[in-house]
């Protein structure tokens, strides 16, 4: 807590009126673990993460959904994901829903306030089936990347054809998709910050998520031994993979940390270009992950947390994130304790972009502004995670259907902190915290979307469009 303060003490305070409106990049890892970031101990080696944790400041309880539509669901509108029928499913290539276009998106919204460049690099899982639900009707200017998620790093290829994007037609670019992704953002950042007008980039990587594979360069980096045989199968995720066992190292789990080495290259290359253009010190950079570690430690680590993705448990809710944003005075290292999240960014940004016009929808998220400021200390504020599964303060309570869901029975009442393990469960002894957190945990439970999610039938009915070329209107 002292060091917190402290922190708090060193920011200057910031005036928008004096201060250009900020670039904003966005960088989201996909299933990134809380355990799998140097600066959290892990043994794979992320070293322009770690900068970037050690030059920012450390959202130490940052919070996402715990699978990976539905975070971006979130991170894109500022509502909770149940809201737009999605809080349990992804959105598989056979499916014809997708977030639908009631809802205001972040790039809409800060178009508002000047952002002449927005750019989504990267992967996009919030439909695809009709034009409508296209990142470029959803407020990009600009989209490189794929629709879908799970692609082959090397092909591009899901469900047998090519998905790999720029703007509205399909990229013949060749190579690892990480690398690929990266060097269209250094690319973008050349170009945008030669404009007047601020910037927006949301670099949505698909690493380290499945399929685990990882180019020769970065296996060799951590140990891959070409003498020894290559993991076969689908073991360690390696879901959707077409193209045989290429990119395989040894084992599952020294791919996946060649894996995290290039998405952690890539970090680093963006920070430079940004540094490079002369432009660093007032963009804001948020990195973190959509979940957590998928499986079950075998692979990606949750470190000192428990549970993995698709769980509500720390573990597959609790991302590692930073952000930086020099000119603020958001530097050097510290740790901001708030309870925040996915929801919480289109707000924050709203405030920070100077956005007066009322969100189209009510929000759920609130803006962390005043926190990051250092303009108040905290934000008492209760933060829904679906399932049953509530946080307020220094109180989380997962119910018994989100327990059911874990093979547990019961509710759970556990204290964070100290018990970031969620090894003591505690409603016994604070039965009166215990009802009010059921209290509030009740309308969020209730929530029903205007539209379920829906899909075509089977995965084996399914035919998908040549190079997943979208031409559909609704």
């Amino acid at each position: 807590m002292r060091k917190f303060i402290c922190f708090l003490l060193l920011l200057p305070m910031f005036s928008f009126g004096q201060t250009k409106k900020p670039n904003i990049i966005i960088i989201l890892a996909d299933d990134l673990g809380w355990g799998d970031v140097g600066y959290h101990g892990s043994s794979i080696k992320t070293p322009n993460i770690d900068q970037l944790a050690g030059e920012g400041v450390n959202l130490t309880r940052y919070y996402t959904a715990p699978i990976c539509s539905p975070t971006r669901a979130g991170l894109m509108t500022g509502r909770y994901p149940n809201r737009v029928g999605i809080r349990d499913a992804t959105i598989p290539p056979w499916s014809d829903f997708g977030v639908p276009t009631s809802e205001e998106f972040l790039p809409q919204m800060l178009a508002q306030a000047g952002y002449k460049n927005r750019a989504l690099i990267g992967k996009w899982h919030l439909g695809h089936e009709t034009l409508q639900y296209h990142p470029m009707r959803r407020g990009f200017t600009h989209f490189y990347g794929h629709l879908n998620g799970a692609i082959d790093y090397f092909t591009h290829k899901r469900e047998g054809e090519v998905d790999w994007q720029n703007d509205y037609l399909p990229s013949k670019d060749k190579g690892y998709s990480t690398n690929l992704l990266t060097a269209e953002a250094v690319k973008c950042i050349s170009k945008y910050s030669k404009d007047k007008a601020p910037f927006m980039m949301y670099v949505a990587y698909n690493a380290p998520h499945g399929p685990l594979q990882a180019t020769e360069e970065d296996l060799k980096a951590v140990g891959f031994d070409p003498s020894k045989p290559r993991f076969h199968g689908t073991e360690g995720g390696d879901e959707s993979a077409e193209s045989g066992d290429r990119g395989h190292g040894n084992t599952p789990k020294q791919t996946y940390a060649a894996m995290v080495r290039a998405l952690d290259r890539g970090v680093g290359e963006i920070m430079k270009a940004l540094k490079d253009q002369g432009v660093d010190k007032n963009t804001l950079v948020l990195f973190h992950s959509d979940n957590g570690a998928a499986g079950n430690g075998a692979v990606a680590s949750h470190g000192i947390l428990r549970g993995y993705k698709f769980d509500e448990w720390e573990g597959g809710v609790r991302s590692p994130a930073v952000i930086k944003w020099p000119a603020a005075g958001l530097v050097g290292g510290g740790n901001i304790n708030q309870v925040m999240g996915f929801v919480d960014v289109f707000p924050t940004l709203k405030e920070i972009a100077g956005v007066k016009t009322p969100a189209k929808n009510p929000l759920d998220g609130i803006s962390m502004w005043p926190v990051l400021s250092g303009k108040v200390k905290n934000i008492d504020r209760e933060f829904y995670l679906g399932h049953g599964a509530i946080i307020h303060g220094d109180w989380k309570l997962i119910e018994d259907k989100g327990i059911k869901k874990m093979g547990m029975n019961g509710d759970v009442l556990f204290n964070i902190p100290p018990d970031f393990s969620e090894k003591n469960n505690l409603k016994s002894a604070n039965l009166e915290m215990y009802n009010k957190l059921k209290k509030e945990v009740a309308p969020y439970d209730t929530i029903k979307a205007a539209k379920e999610l829906l899909s075509k039938g089977p995965k084996g009915k399914f035919k998908a469009p040549k190079d997943w070329h979208i031409t559909k209107e609704k």
